[in-house]
């Protein structure tokens, strides 16, 4: 197996270990900020199946996401989620007010810029009066995506030839890079106006941004 191969596998697998304990914590914060009790009627933008196996409450969710975005068989053994084919963007199958809470992770950022992301937080609004809405922070070191310290802060020609060189090895993982922005804090707090916005920190630095209404 070639080197970046070897590199990005370990990387992934970093990722995988260090994903699963900020997501267990993430969740305790989603449960202890939104007065989480069970039963709630949740949907989750752009998410998948996974986050919701082992959750501490019986909720009722329905995830959404583009068409093969997910194995399906994440959602084995749930029988209280349902998952659908849709983008987040357009909602409009749904009426308004349809679910209890409107959830998303790590997902505004990738629906393809400020046009899409208003959009974006439009329907996460208008779904939902309570609303739990996350995005990476521009200011910690690591970005989440490429794993590369300072992404956003790189030249970009730098930029430029990374991206050619994960388009060759590795196209499908670039292509997610390619469609990636960061979405810089007041901007965020632009896009959800009747929302408290949490910073969630590690090691003191900002890591995440999460926009939420818990009522």
């Amino acid at each position: 197996m070639k080197l970046q191969y070897l590199v990005h596998e370990a990387a992934t697998t970093l990722r995988a270990l260090f994903s699963a304990a900020s997501r267990r914590a993430r969740q305790k914060q989603f449960i202890h900020k939104m007065d989480i009790m069970g039963g709630e009627r949740i949907i989750d933008l752009g998410g998948t199946p996974h986050f919701w196996r082992n959750f501490p409450h019986k909720v009722h969710v329905t995830v959404v996401n583009l068409p093969g975005s997910f194995d399906p068989s994440q959602a084995d053994g749930l029988d209280n989620v349902v998952c659908l084919a849709g983008n987040a963007c357009n909602m409009s199958n749904f009426e308004d007010k349809s679910f209890d809470i409107c959830f998303s992770n790590s997902v505004i950022e990738h629906v393809g810029g400020p046009p899409n992301e208003r959009a974006f937080a439009g329907e996460a609004r208008r779904l939902s009066e309570r609303y739990w809405v996350q995005t990476p922070s521009i200011w910690f070191p690591v970005e989440a995506h490429t794993y590369v310290p300072f992404w956003w802060f790189l030249p970009a020609p730098v930029k430029r030839f990374l991206r050619n060189r994960w388009s060759r090895i590795l196209p499908e993982w670039n292509e997610m890079i390619e469609g990636t922005t960061v979405i810089l804090y007041k901007d965020f707090a632009r896009m959800f106006p009747d929302a408290e916005i949490w910073t969630e920190r590690f090691l003191l630095l900002p890591k995440s941004y999460v926009a939420f209404r818990k009522q």
